[in-house]
């Protein structure tokens, strides 16, 4: 079925990639080439649309998704300026959901980054359609021929190059078409040779187009748009794209690139919607109709100063306008659409309507969160996107306000913060009464704490981070605990006798009712279980939560005038303590991948650094021109404040990133130190 043509004109691309890569400075010069701002904004001098918040302005980087659109020859383009650092992936990645194309952007200067390749495999796992953009071709001493060889090395040879540069990087040859057949060379390669490559990478998804190519010897690009599209949809082809933001060659090929090559809504892979929970979730059809019922989902919470909450969502099905009457997920409720915006950075456009294709925002509903499925249909109510695999948090920092009584104000200012970033995570520790924030590193909670001051007025304390350990047990064994309590009138009684046996890693808990012949009635048997998961939270060796085990409750005894609920929480509580202490328990780390980009001349002093933290080197892997990353595996608590060991080492010219591999046990004499702290605690 032909496309809606409204349909048909919509692009949506996000840019994705390292930091200093020059996706934002990329996002203004397309801009300013399709007639959206006169000229382009400098990051510099904090003049661009997507980096408009003041945080970002004084860091220089982006720290947020922004949204931006144009409209060029009657196409309009959606585009996410994503941030490039890893700390912020809980921002880039959901951006991959609102897309077509995940448009991953390369700095010519520094090559195949990290943060590049993970953004290729994400894309690929999500069934994105992929176009690499090789930005700052005007960077001194490059060989982009070498960089193609090297991406096609990395990535596969379906990476191809649709346009090429030429006059010493001044400007750009398109390759697919051949409009410059006949003029100037490109800098490396032919136009012919890759215009080739490229059409016998496409007709590859298509006999008939095989069979005319052998005969006829070349094919007319103008009618090869529904292969190609094929060929993008299957990851079959990865085209490449050259440019520089700075000084503006390729950008208007880039903008060609987008419009002609890139799909519309109908021509990429449906979005993962899934109806129903766990194993029994089935795949759900997307029909890519303005006159279907509407189904979009929110893949961006953010909190304006003006407009209050705002849930930025992605249509997929239907038309939504300013009286639609929509649901949240499974919610019983309707609310009405008052307001519907497009974004232009921090403005907000008011808009009519959004059809299938189009990014747009919705203000004011407090239902509204990340990943919520709005619908205006009842069977809708079960769909859901497949979860994203988002970096497990593990920086720990325990946060309390300065001033006495800003303790709720403290609370709510970051439970909205946490509601914008789903790789951030709030915990109240029982056991020491303290709120702890988690994220994905250093720069992430620096960032969030520089947001509570700076933006939100609220001063805080902070204490060093807390370590996300766990405990576990590696052996069977059995715990008994009869709670019996005398104070005149009615007592409380409740005995337990339970087994508990270790689970594998990561498979949680399981809790088992083989009690025989009323021993334990069946409605005192949920507050057994309450007493032994609240042991679990509170910790057994070091005071961290109990994990991966099967509790078995087997007997117990009970009276018919003093057995309580409270009776039986207490002795399942303390029969579980008493079976961990049996059942050889260890405590837990959390082990990181690390990678660490530095100069190659510091490698064997990082190396060695690594060591004595107990880390892992399992290899290294080029970087920039004179750079190696290396890559590890260390426990986290040997990384407080590495950034700043890293610094010495390098001369503050090192980077690295972190991400949960596993837990694993601590030393023997680590445990002991843990135990150690938790008993003095406990006694205190």
């Amino acid at each position: 079925m032909p496309a809606h043509r409204d349909i048909a004109a919509r692009r949506t691309v996000a840019l994705v990639g390292p930091s200093a890569a020059g996706k934002t400075s990329l996002t203004e010069a397309l801009l300013a080439r399709a007639g959206a701002i006169g000229s382009p904004g400098s990051v510099e001098k904090g003049s661009t649309v997507a980096d408009f918040d003041p945080l970002e302005k004084r860091a220089l980087r982006s720290l947020n998704a922004a949204l931006v659109h144009f409209e060029h020859l009657g196409i309009r383009t959606h585009l996410i300026d994503t941030p490039g650092a890893p700390d912020f992936l809980g921002q880039s990645l959901p951006a991959l959901e609102a897309v077509e194309t995940a448009a991953i952007v390369i700095n010519a200067a520094t090559g195949i980054e990290p943060m590049a390749v993970r953004m290729m495999e994400w894309a690929k796992e999500r069934e994105r359609d992929r176009l690499i953009i090789v930005n700052r071709i005007d960077a001194q001493g490059v060989d982009l021929g070498a960089l193609v060889e090297q991406i096609q090395a990395t990535f596969g040879k379906e990476c191809l190059p649709v346009n090429l540069p030429s006059q010493k990087r001044e400007r750009v040859l398109d390759c697919f078409y051949k409009l410059h057949a006949d003029g100037p060379q490109p800098d490396f390669s032919s136009v012919e040779e890759a215009h080739r490559k490229l059409v016998e990478q496409v007709v590859e998804v298509d006999a008939a187009f095989v069979e005319r190519y052998l005969n006829e010897g070349d094919v007319d690009p103008s009618e090869l748009h529904a292969p190609l599209e094929q060929a993008l949809r299957e990851g079959h082809l990865v085209p490449i794209c050259f440019v520089s933001a700075r000084t503006g060659a390729g950008v208007a090929e880039l903008l060609d690139v987008i419009e002609k090559l890139l799909p519309d809504p109908t021509e990429s892979n449906p979005p993962a919607f899934l109806e129903g929970e766990g194993e029994a979730a089935k795949p759900h059809p997307i029909e890519v109709d303005p006159s279907r019922h509407v189904v979009a989902h929110v893949f961006k919470i953010t909190q304006d100063p003006y407009v209050g909450k705002m849930g930025v969502i992605r249509v997929h099905q239907g038309t939504i306008t300013r009286d639609s009457q929509l649901f949240v997920g499974d919610g019983r409720r309707p609310f009405k659409v008052g307001h519907l915006f497009m974004l232009q950075g921090k403005e907000l456009k008011e808009v009519p309507s959004a059809v299938p294709g189009d990014l747009c925002a919705i203000a004011k509903v407090d239902e509204l969160h990340f990943d919520a499925v709005l619908h205006d249909a009842a069977e809708d109510a079960h769909l859901h996107l497949k979860p994203l695999a988002f970096p497990v948090p593990v920086h720990g920092l325990a946060i309390s306000p300065k001033r006495r009584g800003d303790e709720q104000r403290l609370h709510d200012i970051l439970a909205k913060l946490v509601s914008e970033d789903p790789c951030l995570k709030l915990e109240h520790a029982a056991d020491t009464n303290e709120t702890v924030v988690y994220g994905l590193g250093e720069l992430h909670l620096r960032t969030l704490l520089e947001r509570l001051t700076d933006v939100h007025n609220c001063q805080v304390e902070t204490r060093p981070p807390r370590i996300a350990y766990r405990e576990t047990i590696t052996a069977p064994a059995e715990g008994h605990h009869r709670h019996k309590k005398q104070t005149g009138g009615a007592g409380q009684f409740g005995e337990v006798f339970l087994r508990i046996e270790p689970l594998e890693r990561g498979a949680g808990f399981v809790f088992a009712d083989e009690v025989k012949g009323g021993a334990i009635p069946g409605n005192f048997m949920p507050a057994v279980e309450k007493g032994v998961r609240m042991a679990m939270e509170q910790g057994v060796v070091a005071g961290y939560p109990v994990v991966d085990l099967k509790v078995t409750v087997y007997d117990g005894k009970h009276h018919t005038v003093d057995s309580k609920e409270i009776a039986f929480v207490q002795a399942g509580k303390k029969a579980l303590i008493t079976a961990v202490q049996a059942a050889r328990a260890v405590v837990l780390e959390p082990i990181v991948h690390v990678e660490i980009t530095a100069p190659e001349q510091h490698m064997g002093d990082i190396t060695g650094d690594l060591a004595s933290r107990r880390g892992q080197v399992s290899g290294t892997q080029a970087a920039a021109a004179g750079h190696l990353t290396v890559l590890a595996l260390a426990p986290l608590s040997e990384l407080a404040s590495y950034q700043t060991r890293l610094n010495s080492l390098t001369g503050g010219q090192g980077r690295y990133t972190i991400m949960l591999s596993h837990y694993e046990a601590v030393p023997p004499t680590v445990q002991s130190q843990l135990a150690a702290q938790y008993k003095i605690r406990d006694e205190g």
